[in-house]
């Protein structure tokens, strides 16, 4: 059962975050933004951790990409890590030039 409808979901924690955040160029999906995609099957994800085991990967996942580099595919780690730190507030393409 969803309390909140999925639409909804991934709205608050993608693009409503971003711009809460202020971070530029990631609060929707279009070109000359950063691309941080997942996908995933609504019908199978679920959280597997718990207190023992609370590095366990999600089931469900398929893929993720990282400002548009496959990092994780098929439940393991591609080993191309593309992600990069990104302070509140600042603007996210100084950082992604390499400008910090």
């Amino acid at each position: 059962m969803r309390v909140v409808p999925l639409e909804e979901a991934v709205r608050k924690m993608t693009g409503l975050s971003a711009r809460r955040f202020g971070l530029s160029e990631r609060d929707q999906v279009q070109v000359g933004y950063h691309a941080d995609l997942v996908l995933f099957d609504a019908d199978k994800v679920h959280d597997t951790t718990t207190f023992a085991e609370p590095q366990q990967r999600a089931d469900g996942i398929d893929a993720v990409w990282v400002n548009g580099v496959l990092s994780y595919l098929d439940g393991a780690v591609t080993g191309l890590r593309a992600g990069h730190f990104v302070a509140r507030g600042e603007d996210s393409r100084l950082y992604a030039l390499g400008h910090f």
